[in-house]
């Protein structure tokens, strides 16, 4: 970590911040506004982070938004990110060598793999110079940050997350929030389809504690491997060795049998009683939105190492982009090759930030007979992570390039018919808010592959468009029109509802089929309609497919208001993650927001939702 912040630094790559911030909002609130500054902003060392409500300082510097750009990335990895799916293609296509230059060519590729060996080194190591258990364990002794107002405390979010299986032959690294309840207790969020939580109920139907390490810091490529989608039982320190051509050395822990990187900056030990679980939460997470309090497993730590000199990782979430963005950039680069060996015809895929990632997904194809867009569809909700995606949108093999946003869109709303939408249902990421249950809900595919025959609009300006939409839904409060030149213009409402289900109630505007091919209902106080992308982040976060959309004919309605009793909805809706007005306005003051204008703020929702 030490060699990667100098290594920053060489690049202008970091900001270094000498102010005295509170872990509590102050720093992550900074850091959330950093990351969507254009390229990412800057990596952030906050080297004086305080306690204010205990009146405390630190000495462990907090460092943030590491993997915020493009070109952090690349100095995380140490090459061109498309050399990885590149040499990762070579074993997965692997053919028989013809000819002596061939053969010792392939002979060096394979010789590679021996950097996936894992090897355990037994002398003192960096990651426990400092040792404290007992009564010296105190996890506030971290800068551990609060993000967000309602979080239900601090919570750590850049933990690798070392498991094993109950005989110890599979190791996972995995990357989930950790809530602090006290001085040595931690919740682990462990979602239900996660590998962690496989191995615990191993632990839990034998009847014994499972031992859990979590390392923060070191070599901020271990950061990423723990969110790796790879097949269940393949270590994910593996990963780690084939990206950097050296195998990962790891130590074992001192009060339990994990074994984690030896150049961890810090590292906590514990173990976990299996019959024990407590609330955790709530928490601002990556959706946005914050999720809910519920039930989740318990690490008592039974020790903390550390670096004489460590640092801190941590990372921020909440409403995009953020450092998501990036890292969900290299997961696409680098499994696209996995991806296609199981997805015959997938050509390429992209993961809007703005969708949250398993809320949206393209997916470019070459399509070779009837319904082989479905049948992607298919293999990809039932793929590891893939299967949490709720929407996917296929494309022919000459659609422009997904970065061409504009290009993108015309293309797919100019293939579009309601006649090869594909309605299903299955899991859902546990921390998606709109499904009708937990971690289960509507999914949608659409094939947009094939050209659409020409439709007949009697196309009107939105004061026009609204008035009419009115006098059929009154709740209709402002209306704008998107991509009228395509065949299937987009026409997003917003409306004011009180206690009713307005997906049933614009069933009536079938009586405008003639102006309206595809209609987004959103709701009118929360919703800046000339502000497409947040737009897009809440439509994909709001709606569950099986519920919340209707066809009529060649019209799709698609309700993305937030939800009640009335639209079937039992659960709780969330809050948005809102930054502290307060908080914002100390820290301009402070003189540390320079160029964070009022137009930034709304065009990010940053503190609430903005009213049109």
């Amino acid at each position: 970590m030490q060699n990667f912040i100098k290594l920053l630094q060489k690049n202008d790559e970091l900001k270094i911040i000498d102010t005295p911030l509170d872990i509590n909002l102050e720093i992550p609130h900074l850091a959330y506004l950093e990351v969507k500054k254009p390229n990412g902003g800057k990596a952030l060392l906050f080297t004086a982070p305080i306690d204010k409500k205990n009146n405390k300082k630190f000495d462990i510097p907090v460092l943030m938004n590491v993997f915020g750009s493009y070109k952090r990335l690349e100095m995380i990895v140490g090459q061109p990110i498309q050399n990885i799916p590149t040499h990762l293609e070579k074993f997965l296509k692997f053919t028989p060598p013809k000819g002596i230059k061939a053969i010792f060519r392939q002979m060096k590729d394979f010789f590679s793999l021996r950097y996936t060996l894992i090897r355990q080194i037994k002398s003192l190591v960096p990651a426990q110079e400092i040792v404290h258990t007992g009564d010296k364990v105190n996890l506030f002794d971290l800068p551990i940050l609060t993000t967000w107002e309602k979080d239900g405390g601090p919570f750590i979010t850049m933990g690798q997350v070392y498991t094993q299986s109950l005989d110890g032959k599979k190791k996972n690294l995995g990357m989930y929030r950790l809530q602090v309840y006290d001085k040595n207790h931690l919740g682990l969020h462990w979602q239900i389809h996660k590998d962690s939580y496989h191995f615990f109920h191993e632990y839990k139907k034998a009847g014994v504690k499972m031992p859990v390490s979590i390392g923060i810091g070191g070599d901020p490529l271990y950061t990423w491997c723990g969110q790796a989608p790879l097949p269940y039982g393949i270590f994910e320190l593996m990963l780690y060795g084939f990206i950097k051509s050296k195998n990962p050395k790891v130590i074992k822990s001192i009060t339990n049998p994990i074994c984690i990187p030896y150049d961890c900056d810090i590292v906590i030990e514990g173990w976990v009683d299996t019959d024990m679980m407590r609330l955790e939460g709530p928490f601002g997470d990556h959706t946005g939105f914050y999720t809910p309090m519920e039930a989740y497993p318990v690490l008592e730590v039974s020790a903390i190492t550390h670096k004489k000199s460590p640092v801190y990782l941590a990372t921020v979430v909440g409403k995009p982009p953020l450092e998501d963005k990036y890292m969900g950039y290299l997961t696409e680069r680098v499994f696209l090759p996995l991806l296609q060996t199981t997805s015959h015809g997938l050509i390429d895929y992209y993961m809007p930030e703005n969708g949250v990632f398993h809320n949206l997904i393209l997916a470019k194809i070459d399509p070779q007979y009837p319904g082989h867009a479905k049948q992607i569809m298919h293999s990809f909700w039932g793929v590891g992570q893939m299967s949490f995606v709720k929407h996917a949108i296929f494309v022919n093999i000459d659609a422009p390039s997904f970065t061409n946003t504009k290009g993108i869109i015309e293309y797919i709303l100019d293939h579009f018919s309601t006649k090869n939408i594909l309605i299903s249902d299955g899991i859902c990421d546990a921390l998606d808010h709109s499904s009708p249950e937990y971690g289960l809900g509507g999914k949608l595919g659409l094939d947009a592959t094939e050209e659409v025959s020409e439709r007949s609009f009697e196309l009107y300006g939105d004061k026009e468009l609204l008035a009419l939409i009115k006098s059929i839904l009154p709740e209709a409060k402002i209306l704008k029109q998107y991509f009228t030149q395509t065949k299937n213009p987009i026409c997003v409402v917003g409306v004011e509802k009180e206690n009713q289900s307005i997906i049933k109630m614009s069933e009536n505007l079938s009586k405008l089929e003639k102006s309206l091919a595809i209609v987004i209902f959103v709701d009118a106080n929360k919703n800046d309609l000339e502000n497409p992308y947040m737009l897009i982040w809440r439509v994909t976060n709001n709606i569950d497919a099986k519920r919340d959309i209707r066809i009529i004919e060649n019209m799709i309605l698609i309700d993305a208001t937030d939800k009640n009793q009335n639209d079937g909805y039992t659960r709780e809706w969330p809050l948005e993650t809102d930054c502290s007005v307060g908080v914002i306005e100390k820290l301009r003051e402070k003189g540390l927001l320079e160029g964070i204008t009022e137009g930034f703020m709304k065009r990010f929702h940053i503190y609430t939702s903005p009213k049109t």
